[in-house]
């Protein structure tokens, strides 16, 4: 068999720790979208209005950016399996409180604490970087991001029958309240059935927590400026629940959060000097560094890959209905079957993209898919109500196919710059998605969807020129074992 194939049949050895872990992120995004597919029914059952329906949206996301950045440390510290079996535990507690829910604030606040649970994608990245090669880890994260990112469409898709099958208007808090008890119960499973590393391979772990090693002091500088989008992010959130947005907070509460934000930045900068302060002050080994840059870059183009993807799936059913609604008659059921497409094309094009970038290149493949992308959601812009529908559904899959293929071959590249902080690596290029969501869906209610495609095309140009400053993965990275010795990891 290649060296680039895959037995998806096996359930052994790294197969199985793949098949075990993409599960997980499977079931973590059935549970962070499960409110979805639901959302209408819950708003007749709670009496909520359309401002509170956006609130309850909005919190859906306003602590994934913060999560996936102490996620990335904690799986760093301690290790995937502990990690992602915490985590699906801790996450049936707020699904639990979402079911529960007999008001808005219930609602909003088990809504707040469950964005913590769409971190946990970054935990698989470590652990499926841990168990495959180089040669095969684009494919492994690939499918691992992938087939596990399929959980929100089957969320959409099951979740309403399950609420039908228990009937009545309380019908959804038992389909909410099943997303949670198979949480917990695959959080036993998971830590039973896993290990973090190949039997006699050594988990390199950061020698401090709480901020990511650098090893030049312009990479310092450079950390602490890739650090600021994050907290601008929670600032633009903050700012939509203020009067100013949907009114949920008041002036004060929203200024106190706006302090509080900037507060933990400030200290996040404290913690980025103090773990870097020490190995920075004297001169450091060739080998032992990395260029922060490569990071950067991977932030932007998952901000323009997934975060569009985050926007575009958001609004797609919408865009489609009134497009051609009264041209061609389409339904809102019809309308969201026809953008459904968008997101079915990860269970094909993020594995591809990842063993596209394996056999190809990260950096050629990167550059490919980006373009495509920035291509595909330029002839989107041009879409009209005179378009065939067909026609029209075709681009969107086709523009759909780039956007997931790039997030593959991000990730293709994630596991390859310091395996001792894949974790962090992943937590914080994963945050940059959630950064391109809100930034994309915040340029949406400005503007028209055609205008909003042509941004995202724009966009990706200038990201083009930044991944041409990315530096091929070769030789190998160097870790340091326990008693000493030095470690030599293959990444190309």
């Amino acid at each position: 068999m290649s060296k680039l194939q895959l037995n998806l049949l096996s359930f052994a050895g790294k197969m199985k720790i793949l098949h075990m872990t993409w599960l997980a992120f499977f079931i973590s995004f059935v549970v962070w979208f499960n409110h979805a597919p639901l959302m209408l029914v819950i708003a007749e059952s709670l009496q909520l209005s359309p401002s509170e329906i956006k609130t309850i949206l909005i919190l859906n996301v306003a602590l994934t950016i913060p999560a996936r950045i102490a996620i990335g440390i904690l799986v760093d510290k301690f290790g995937p399996k502990r990690t992602y079996s915490t985590l699906l535990a801790l996450g049936s507690i707020p699904c639990f409180m979402f079911a529960m829910a007999e008001n808005f604030q219930q609602l909003a606040l088990a809504r707040f604490l469950l964005g913590f649970v769409g971190a946990g994608f970054v935990i698989g990245i470590r652990m499926v970087g841990e168990w495959f090669p180089a040669k095969q880890v684009g494919i492994a994260e690939g499918i691992y991001g992938g087939w596990g990112n399929f959980g929100s469409a089957a969320a959409a898709m099951t979740l309403p029958a399950v609420a039908l099958l228990f009937g009545g208007a309380e019908g959804w808090r038992y389909a909410i309240a099943i997303t949670g008890v198979i949480a917990l119960i695959y959080s036993v499973v998971y830590f039973f059935s896993v290990s973090d590393t190949p039997k006699g391979s050594t988990y390199f772990k950061p020698k401090k927590a709480g901020a990511m090693e650098v090893t030049s002091i312009w990479d310092l500088f450079f950390y602490i400026l890739m650090t600021i989008p994050l907290y601008g992010t929670l600032t633009l959130l903050t700012w939509k629940l203020s009067p100013a947005g949907v009114n949920l907070l008041s002036g004060f509460s929203a200024f106190n959060i706006y302090a509080g934000i900037w507060g933990l930045f400030i200290y996040n900068v404290y913690k980025i000097v103090h773990v870097n302060e020490a190995h920075l002050s004297h001169p450091m080994e060739e080998i032992h560094r990395y260029k922060f840059k490569q990071v950067a870059i991977l932030d932007l183009a998952y901000l323009i890959t997934f975060g569009s993807e985050l926007a575009v799936v958001s609004m797609l059913p919408m865009f489609f209905y009134e497009t051609f609604h009264e041209s061609q008659g389409i339904t809102t059921v019809e309308a969201g079957l026809l953008s459904s497409g968008f997101a079915f094309m990860n269970l094909v094009a993020r594995p591809g993209g990842g063993w596209i970038s394996d056999k190809f290149g990260r950096k050629l493949s990167l550059t490919i898919f980006i373009l495509g992308l920035s291509v595909g959601y330029f002839v989107m812009s041009q879409i009209t109500s005179e378009w065939p529908v067909v026609l029209a559904v075709f681009v969107t899959m086709l523009c759909s196919f780039f956007v997931q293929g790039g997030e593959g071959a991000v990730f293709a590249m994630v596991p390859l710059i310091k395996r001792r902080m894949t974790g962090q690596i992943a937590g914080m290029v994963g945050a940059y998605g959630n950064v391109g969501g809100v930034l994309f869906l915040t340029v949406l209610s400005f503007v028209s969807p055609s205008v909003f495609f042509t941004v995202i095309a724009s966009g990706a140009l200038i990201v083009i020129v930044a991944v041409q400053f990315i530096d091929e993965p070769k030789g190998h990275m160097v870790e340091i074992e326990e008693d000493g010795t030095v470690a030599m990891i293959e990444v190309d």
